[in-house]
């Protein structure tokens, strides 16, 4: 177990590295640059000194490299349109609101997509079988900024219950539930479909006729050999979906007014800040890896016939 740890976490250090030599190779030759365009433009000479001053003068991978051993003991570096604010400190004040938004919506999301998925499959092909798959279709095609536009319309405009937009969870609580319900039928819709179809997989395996054969009840032989069986698609999936949720959405807080992690992430992008950028793309890969390693040994829990090597 210990030696399979070890080499997924070598394994993840080196697909951070390459995700991050990658996104900073396509930022560094697309045309322009951090400084080149702005509302004052600079003379040629101060130029040249900012560009230096960053060490964007040299060759791309020269400044990944720095930048990465940099990000190795915990320098993130500074951002380049943030007047020279530490990275560190922009995700001190950025991120808590992202990670909210985003902790908010996995917790009423996963428990009530794998409730209503069990439902759905122990119901199959019932009026709430057809309604519960109706919402999880929705969650899963429907874009977030058209479920915006039309949660705004509605429930602010037209009906004047909660408020377009904003973030005050302390002042006014109503800001939180539009955001958090369309930042949640995604993995809503993804974790009852999941479930639905892991459960309806495992009802016509040997060993659950055997259960009800014994004359177990119908909620043993569900939980106990049902469910746990069709853990695994699901356990895969919520790896997935976590880290996302956990990293924000650039389209729900630039449509909602949250100044989260998502928005300024976007917002660097287009101002080339490659600081922000990097620190960003590193924190997310990290995050996706160590949650598919958990995955991994997660499914030794649910299932005692799958074993770990470092093989």
């Amino acid at each position: 177990m210990l030696g399979y740890v070890v080499m997924r976490v070598l394994g993840l250090i080196g697909v951070t590295l390459v995700v991050s030599f990658i996104t900073f190779a396509m930022l560094y030759h697309l045309p322009g640059g951090p400084f080149d365009e702005s509302k004052q433009p600079l003379s040629p000479t101060a130029l040249a000194n900012i560009r230096a001053k960053y060490n964007l003068d040299k060759p791309f991978y020269v400044v990944w490299a720095s930048y990465v051993w940099n990000a190795a003991h915990g320098d993130f570096g500074t951002s380049y349109q943030a007047e020279g604010k530490p990275i560190i400190e922009i995700f001190r004040e950025q991120w808590g609101t992202s990670l909210l938004l985003g902790a908010l919506a996995l917790a009423w999301s996963i428990p009530l997509g794998i409730f209503f998925g069990l439902l759905a499959a122990t119901r199959r092909n019932s009026v709430t079988d057809y309604i519960l798959r109706f919402w999880s279709v929705v969650g899963t095609t429907v874009p977030n900024f058209a479920l915006a536009v039309f949660g705004v319309f509605i429930f602010s405009v037209l009906l004047r219950w909660l408020p377009t937009g904003g973030w005050l969870p302390r002042d006014d609580p109503r800001t939180l539930v539009m955001p958090v319900i369309i930042f949640g039928l995604l993995p809503f819709g993804i974790v009852m479909r999941y479930t639905r179809n892991g459960v309806l997989e495992t009802l016509t395996q040997d060993h659950v006729r055997t259960a009800r054969a014994k004359g177990l009840s119908a909620n043993t032989v569900l939980m106990q050999h049902t469910f746990r069986n069709a853990l695994i698609p699901l356990v895969t999936v919520l790896a997935a979906l976590i880290p996302n949720a956990l990293t924000g959405s650039a389209i729900l807080e630039r449509a909602f007014r949250i100044n989260g992690i998502g928005k300024y992430f976007i917002d660097s992008v287009g101002t080339r800040d490659y600081p922000m950028v990097m620190a960003t793309v590193l924190i997310v890969a990290i995050l996706w890896g160590t949650f598919f390693l958990i995955a991994d040994l997660i499914y030794t829990l649910v299932d005692p016939r799958i074993r770990v090597h470092k093989g």
